[in-house]
């Protein structure tokens, strides 16, 4: 009897970890566990690399057209905030993914280049890249690519509670939808153009003309645009030579995605490490970071930032304009 009910309780400790290693009962296939991106590591082992021979074929995502060519440059646990995942890879052309809900987290699509059909909640509207597209929860959305080319493609995901990714799936691939001449969805662009020198992540007024040192950036989208606890996307270039103020992490834990360039990245006073395009990393609360430029170009990086809960959202909300 305590013979058999040792054995028993030994495949019970077994089951139990096999679940927890893979994530557990609820966990998404949207959201793989082998992340490029490790926690709690030195800074250099803590970048993740995006890199075209991890992508795995992914068929029929949603229900979608064709197949998508990913994988996840970090999950949740890269952050202390409720950041799901970023993933990294490409539409292949005529391939999608099919109409889905989001009801308990967010997410955005991103073209890096070329041109896709983004659906918002049954409108489609054609949108030039590098743009993405913001799908709050409690809504759906979809993406196509009706070219002849493979389309450089992000997914960035923010749960509503940590840890919960959830989706309804509709069955509507929205290959060969109806276009609107405009879209009636909440799209953000990543011009160069647009962006500024002076003011906090390029609020404010700036210096006139800026000097060509100067680090130019825009918030491209607000914390008033999300529903979760995402709290904003930035733009930002640092021209070759210059660097970011070193910024505090009280309430706010970024990741970062390097859009072109190079140059290094220091935390906490940690050694710098090398950044490069198609570099990610995320950094935790309480945490500290500056960027250089070292390279002959500007380095361009995409920053999301997720609060530390509610109340911490709520102070970017009702905060004056920097």
């Amino acid at each position: 009897m305590k013979k058999g009910l040792a054995i028993a309780l030994l495949f019970l400790t077994a089951s139990v970890a096999a679940i927890v290693a893979q994530g557990g009962s609820g966990a998404s296939p949207s959201a793989p566990n082998l992340a490029a991106n490790p926690p709690r590591l030195p800074l250099a082992q803590r970048i993740a690399r995006n890199d075209a021979s991890r992508y795995r074929p992914s068929p029929a995502v949603h229900g979608g057209p064709g197949q998508l060519k990913y994988f996840a440059l970090f999950n949740g646990e890269a952050l202390d905030t409720n950041l799901w995942f970023l993933h990294r890879g490409i539409i292949e052309p005529k391939s999608g993914i099919g109409e889905h809900f989001h009801n308990d987290c967010e997410e955005m699509f991103v073209i890096l280049d070329g041109e896709a059909q983004f659906t918002i909640d049954g409108r489609t509207a054609s949108v030039k890249g590098p743009a993405g597209v913001l799908c709050r929860a409690g809504h759906s959305h979809a993406i196509y690519n009706p070219g002849p080319t493979p389309v450089q493609w992000m997914n960035l995901n923010v749960s509503l509670v940590a840890g919960v990714y959830d989706n309804v799936d509709l069955g509507d691939t929205r290959a060969g939808a109806a276009l609107d001449a405009i879209p009636t969805f909440m799209t953000v662009r990543m011009d160069p153009a647009l962006l500024r020198a002076g003011g906090g992540r390029g609020r404010g007024a700036p210096a006139s003309p800026p000097p060509a040192n100067a680090v130019l950036s825009r918030r491209i989208a607000g914390p008033a645009m999300f529903s979760t606890t995402w709290a904003y996307l930035d733009h930002v270039l640092v021209p070759p030579g210059s660097a970011t103020p070193e910024l505090a992490h009280d309430s706010v834990g970024e990741a970062y995605y390097v859009l072109g360039g190079e140059g290094t990245l220091t935390v906490s006073g940690s050694a710098p490490a090398a950044v490069r395009a198609g570099d990610a990393i995320a950094v935790r609360l309480g945490e500290s970071t500056r960027f250089a430029s070292s390279g002959s170009t500007p380095l361009e990086l995409l920053v999301m930032g997720v609060a530390r809960d509610a109340a911490a959202k709520t102070q970017l909300l009702t905060a004056a304009p920097r």
